[in-house]
């Protein structure tokens, strides 16, 4: 199994400010359609196919594999992805939390197994090791996933 974590700012100095509420529109859209939020070509089809009060399940090709996901929300707060079908079983975890100050940051957190790999094997060992990379891994996804919400912000499509 793969535990990793990373949290960042999601208003460090000389960015645009997001409320928690422009940071969970952007959750939200991320969990819709991640095509707005991965580089051009990394997820060909995203859809939503059943959608319930605080749930959604979507398929999508994503880095050219099938992904079905329940996806849950806590508003404001959470988005967690439980691949269902996947490469990879478990789930990734999205979270707005915020310290005494009241500064907002966005932490990742994940549970993966990866079927038929053996535990702590050397392609266990490498996946994680793309996981926490800073500059490949998750942190570097939120930062794309705050760059992405400011843009989305910039041109009117979260208020």
């Amino acid at each position: 199994m793969i535990y990793s974590t990373a949290t960042i700012p999601v208003n460090p100095e000389g960015e645009s400010v997001l409320s928690r509420a422009q940071l969970w529109q952007g959750l939200v859209l991320k969990a819709r359609d991640a095509r707005l939020f991965l580089p051009p070509g990394a997820c060909s089809a995203c859809e939503v196919t059943v959608e319930g009060t605080n749930y959604i399940i979507r398929e999508a090709t994503i880095m050219g594999d099938f992904i079905c996901e329940f996806i849950s929300f806590v508003p404001e707060r959470k988005v967690s992805f439980h691949q269902v079908i996947s490469p990879r079983e478990g789930v990734i975890v999205n979270e707005i939390i915020e310290d005494a100050e009241g500064q907002l940051f966005l932490k990742f957190y994940c549970l993966i197994g990866l079927p038929d790999v053996d535990p702590n094997g050397a392609e266990e060992q490498q996946a994680k090791a793309v996981f926490d990379s800073e500059d490949r891994g998750y942190a570097a996804a939120l930062r794309s996933t705050l760059a992405r919400t400011r843009e989305l912000l910039a041109a009117g499509e979260i208020a």
